[in-house]
């Protein structure tokens, strides 16, 4: 027996039921995007490996473990992408999209790969939608941010489910001043520290500050805290932002430790985070990243980003919200041909409803089968209609239509089909 091939560790298939479900929530995020003003750009899976080098820093988890990269047959190295917004601020920069003076709103939706640990909740090609800002210096955009991904969870309905982590990491002087410092109380106690977290010490320090550990989190209760180290630039961007949310009502936390992952972030950081998905908890981050622009070639622009993982929020919902997993996408019709000849005239039947009416879901039934066989595969599908051809419809230009809600049945004249299936679908919902 030939060995059958399975998917690689750590990337899930999303099967056709699952589709439905996952592309109703994305919609509805969609939906949100679009209202506060945001266009869609779509990236390539594959950057330059220097890319990200430049833009997340060399000395990360991510690209130092984490990234997919190869080179390919022009000697090139690759990497597929670990996350989007590098992509978009290269593309920016390439198209000259910042020199205009209209800000830029976009919004990404994609699978990103990084070679991690999988677990539930946390895969190796995962899924990300993405909003980037770019042009805005203020405080106000980041509060706005913020309400847009405050405003996700409210129209998914679990808003009460979820925390918002908030904290300034000021500028690249505000965290050169309290490395120093970090450092230099990080080394007094390198004894509770293991090899990982000693190398830390010396080449990215506050990424300890993000430890899950708990020893070292307790550890850390007497450590140098940056809101001490901000200046007055980043106390007043920080405390608009906060007396914003206050007006809007939206609650959150002040995390001295949120720091995130990539070097690339400034100023504002936040996370949404939950308690009911256990250890992976972050169903969505962002922050404010002003130098990445010109540290990737570009003009000087501002910019802040927000990503939700997509395969996160999902399982959150389906736990919160179980029913809404359910969600079916159902056939409006399904045709039913019995006898000779009649395969061809209900093929020709459901191309003139696909050209009058291109928003209903058709299946023809295909392999035969009788009357009771053909009802049956339309139950399946959850139809709302069946059309009916068989050989006397065919005689007398007619199609019998049932309503498989109710039993009931009426016969048309072929003209007449189109007008009926419009008035059922549509007139009935005004």
């Amino acid at each position: 027996m030939v060995k059958r091939i399975q998917s690689i560790r750590g990337m899930k298939d999303y099967l056709p039921k699952e589709m439905v479900f996952l592309q109703y929530l994305e919609n509805l995020l969609k939906q949100v995007l679009v209202s506060y003003g945001y266009s869609e750009i779509r990236l390539p899976i594959v950057e330059q490996t220097l890319l990200f080098k430049r833009a997340i820093g060399e000395i990360t988890d991510v690209v130092e473990k984490e990234m997919y990269s190869f080179e390919d047959l022009n000697g090139d190295h690759l990497t597929l992408r670990p996350e989007g917004t590098a992509g978009c601020v290269r593309a920016g920069i390439e198209h000259s999209l910042f020199h205009q003076k209209l800000e830029q709103r976009w919004w990404y939706i994609g699978p990103m790969f990084r070679h991690e640990r999988p677990q539930k909740g946390r895969y190796r090609q995962f899924y990300q939608l993405g909003a980037e800002v770019f042009g805005q210096h203020g405080p106000d955009i980041d509060a706005e941010l913020i309400m847009l991904t405050a405003r996700w969870w409210k129209v998914l309905g679990i808003s009460e489910y979820v925390t918002l982590e908030l904290n300034s990491i000021g500028s690249v002087d505000t965290r050169n001043r309290y490395c120093k410092a970090l450092v230099t109380f990080l080394v007094q106690h390198e004894r509770y520290l293991n090899n990982i977290y000693r190398r830390s010490i010396y080449t990215n320090p506050m990424r300890i500050l993000d430890t899950k550990n708990i020893q070292i989190q307790e550890l850390l209760n007497d450590a140098p805290v940056i809101a001490e180290y901000l200046d007055d630039n980043a106390h007043k961007h920080f405390s608009s932002i906060c007396k914003l949310l206050d007006l809007t009502g939206i609650n959150y936390k002040i995390n001295t430790r949120l720091v995130r992952g990539l070097d690339y972030y400034n100023y504002t950081v936040f996370e949404w985070t939950t308690k009911h998905l256990g250890s992976q908890g972050t169903i969505c981050a962002g922050g404010r990243y002003d130098l990445l622009v010109e540290q990737l070639g570009g003009k000087a622009t501002p910019a802040i980003g927000a990503a939700i993982g997509l395969d996160r929020l999902v399982l959150l919902v389906q736990r919160l919200k179980p029913s809404l997993s359910l969600i079916t996408l159902p056939i409006d019709i399904y045709i039913v041909a019995v006898g000779d000849a009649t395969q061809s005239r209900a093929m020709l039947l459901a191309e003139k409803i696909h050209d009058a009416i291109p928003s209903l879901r058709i299946v023809t039934n295909y392999g035969g089968g009788n009357f009771k066989k053909q009802f049956s595969r339309a139950n399946k599908y959850s139809a709302s209609l069946t059309l009916i051809i068989g050989e006397n419809e065919i005689v007398t230009q007619q199609v019998t239509i049932k309503d498989l809600s109710t039993g009931k049945q009426k016969t048309l004249a072929q003209n007449e089909i189109i007008a009926y299936l419009y008035s059922f679908f549509f007139k009935k919902k005004d």
